[in-house]
């Protein structure tokens, strides 16, 4: 049977905003909190050598929010953005990304 979007539930969570813990659900992580390393039972991870790591690239995976904005550009510069071909808006994100995180190796190194 196929359902149509009336009959469709959508839930979104909010990460800045998360339902309380229950009892229970405390009660667990304080157990987990409590618990020693030696007690991890890590029989069904298996060891992972240097040679993993070698290959490994950090934050392959993550996506971030996107969030629709209005900015006013100088012509040449949008000009430019666009001369280079379809995906202007993610080029431009990726130049505003590699400053934001240069310059946030600049303010720990200072």
């Amino acid at each position: 049977m196929k359902k149509n979007d009336t009959e469709t539930v959508r839930f979104q969570l909010d990460p800045a905003n998360l339902p309380p813990l229950t009892e229970a659900q405390a009660a667990e992580l304080e157990a987990l909190k409590a618990m020693p390393d030696s007690a991890i039972d890590y029989s069904d991870a298996p060891a992972l050598s240097d040679d993993f790591w070698k290959g490994a690239e950090r934050g392959r995976f993550y996506k971030p929010i996107k969030q629709q904005v209005t900015a006013r550009l100088d012509a040449d510069v949008l000009a430019w953005l666009k001369s280079q071909g379809k995906g202007y808006q993610a080029r431009m994100n990726a130049i505003l990304r590699r400053e934001m995180l240069a310059a946030g190796k600049r303010q720990k190194s200072a």
